[in-house]
């Protein structure tokens, strides 16, 4: 618990058994609640996940959102959420600088901006880094909101969570809860954090070209699907 608010970490996760202990051994002690969520697993991840004190749910259907949306369905006590990926391309010990400004009543949602800084843009891939750029700057035309980036390493109140409505099941999960907040008019705050290449492994999404393709798509047909529902209203 930090400062009377209880925290709660869901990280999806898809065959990371070489990273995921030390991403959870990372994590401050104040976490109340690591949630793994086991997305389809064939490897040795939700053993070591477990073995390293995560408690270990399952959602079967493949998609980075399916795991998130099964994760906050397991995090029903928990003040404040944070999203955070299973192979140690973020710093989990920085995870105060996310979830402070919440406490502070400075921000409803923080996202982490790997725009920040040279080492966190050149260890994003070039698919990232464009995909990125692009998305934000279709907000900013559609929304006139300037994000930097679409960082999956993000908090949010629970409360403002379940507001959002969250639906996408795969790659559009962070680009629409973002057009989301600021469609709801939260209060969001854009985090600069430490990024570097994933610890072991190879990205599912932006380490294939399928993947890349497919993740690049669905990206675009969130951003305009919601364009699209803002404009008829």
């Amino acid at each position: 618990m930090r400062q009377e608010q209880l925290i709660s970490v869901i990280i999806p996760a898809l065959n990371e058994e070489a990273s995921i202990g030390v991403v959870l051994d990372a994590i401050p002690a104040w976490v109340d609640e690591r949630i793994v969520v086991d997305n389809g697993c064939s490897d040795g991840t939700a053993a070591v996940a477990s073995q390293h004190g995560a408690r270990v749910i399952e959602e079967p259907q493949p998609g980075y959102g399916a795991a998130c949306l099964a994760g906050i369905a397991a995090a029903e006590s928990a003040d404040i959420i944070v999203f955070l990926d299973a192979d140690f391309s973020d710093d989990p010990s920085r995870m105060q600088s996310l979830v402070d400004p919440i406490i502070e009543d400075r921000a409803d949602i923080t996202i982490s901006d790997r725009m920040a800084t040279p080492e966190g843009r050149r260890a994003m891939s070039a698919a990232q880094y464009y995909g990125n750029r692009l998305a934000c700057r279709l907000i900013k035309l559609f929304w006139g909101y300037g994000f930097h980036d679409l960082g999956p390493f993000r908090a949010i109140q629970r409360s403002s969570l379940v507001a959002l409505a969250m639906a996408d099941r795969d790659f559009g999960w962070t680009v629409e809860m973002q057009i989301k907040a600021v469609r709801r008019g939260l209060s969001i705050a854009q985090v600069p954090v430490a990024y570097r290449q994933r610890l072991a492994g190879r990205s599912k999404i932006s380490g294939t070209v399928s993947g890349v393709v497919r993740a690049g798509a669905k990206i675009l047909y969130v951003v305009f699907r919601e364009a699209f529902r803002h404009h008829m209203r």
